[in-house]
């Protein structure tokens, strides 16, 4: 179902690949703050990348650059293989709706609907018919086990179970890559394990590739690599 302005998977290219990536923001006195500097990052296909840092490094802009949320200063983001400098407003939108899938600290969950309709978003706006659309969200709503929560609005639902809901309608459109922003950061010991090991079985069930912005060391040490977003830059970074 992918579109002609959407990436596809391609094996042989970056899922996602950043050049020279520089983003600077203009202060209320005009002065300007230099967050990213010449940052460069390839994550292969099927690959998980942990973003490490402290508060304030940089961690956020960078996902948000790689999902095309944000514009960089200087520097291009490659999106399996596309430039997202060349997409336009509607063309990027698409490309973020099919071509990546966003977790956040905070579930973000539509509170008016419920689990299923909240999973089933994602492909309606991408144009799917319906009864394809909900087969695919009750699918991932068994698969994070929340099948029989699946009427039940999101305060209905537990933060553990909001944010699985929130993982599933990531996925929901198919993407190939998921951008995890401190996703177990709101949650206790117990459920934020459980979310870990969660996201590594989906990464195997729907071939993703992660990139995951973390302070949860456990999570960072399942990670393929480890970098630390540091004075702007990324750094090979090995957790003790």
């Amino acid at each position: 179902m992918n579109e002609p302005d959407v990436p596809a998977r391609d094996l042989a290219s970056p899922a996602v690949e950043a050049r020279a990536l520089g983003k600077v923001f203009v202060g209320g006195d005009g002065g300007e703050l230099p967050i990213l500097v010449g940052v460069n990052l390839r994550v292969a296909s099927g690959e998980t990348v942990a973003i490490v840092g402290s508060s304030g490094a940089g961690k956020s802009t960078l996902l948000h650059l790689l999902g095309g949320l944000d514009r960089p200063t200087t520097g291009d983001v490659l999106l399996g293989g596309r430039d997202l400098s060349e997409a336009d407003g509607d063309a990027l939108a698409r490309m973020r709706n099919r071509g990546v899938g966003f977790v956040f600290q905070f579930h973000h969950l539509l509170r008016e609907f419920t689990a299923l309709e909240n999973v089933m978003m994602p492909c309606s706006i991408s144009g799917w018919p319906r009864a394809a659309a909900e087969e695919r969200a009750r699918d991932l709503l068994t698969q994070v086990g929340l099948d029989d929560r699946a009427s039940h609005r999101s305060t209905q639902l537990s933060g553990g179970e909001q944010q699985r809901v929130a993982v599933a309608r990531a996925l929901a459109a198919e993407p190939p890559l998921l951008l995890a922003d401190e996703p177990s950061g709101d949650l206790d010991t117990q459920t934020s394990e459980e979310l870990h090991d969660l996201l590594f079985r989906l990464r195997t069930s729907q071939g993703l590739s992660m990139v995951l912005v973390t302070h949860n060391r456990e999570l960072a040490r399942r990670a393929d690599r480890i970098l630390e977003l540091r004075d702007g830059r990324l750094h090979e970074a090995a957790l003790a």
